[in-house]
């Protein structure tokens, strides 16, 4: 592909990821944020005292809007985070991949 200001860009691998426990495509390298919003996801977390949902916001890592478990971790800013074959990405209540009852 050939961007006309950027130039070539090469082509990127296909990897496979897990997004609470779905079988995801996404390109290796690019943010866990940019393979999630490529595959529909939009809600990355949910605030632990309002349940207010949240995603993208700055996409530059400077909030925590987008953060969500990946790999067992809580707290993982996705917009900079890059995605990796085979990781788990899971919504984040709280700091909890379960969602509370209220």
């Amino acid at each position: 592909m050939e961007h006309p200001i950027l130039g070539k860009t090469p082509a990127q691998k296909k990897v496979v990821f897990t997004y609470n426990d779905r079988t995801l495509e996404g390109y290796e390298g690019e943010p866990i944020a940019a393979a999630l919003k490529a595959n529909g996801v939009m809600v990355h977390r949910y605030t632990s005292k309002k349940h207010s949902p949240r995603g993208i916001f700055c996409a530059i890592g400077r909030c925590t809007d987008c953060v969500m478990i990946v790999d067992g971790k809580p707290n993982i800013r996705t917009c900079i985070t890059p995605l990796q074959s085979g990781m788990r990405v899971q919504t984040q209540y709280g700091v909890s991949p379960v969602k509370e009852v209220l």
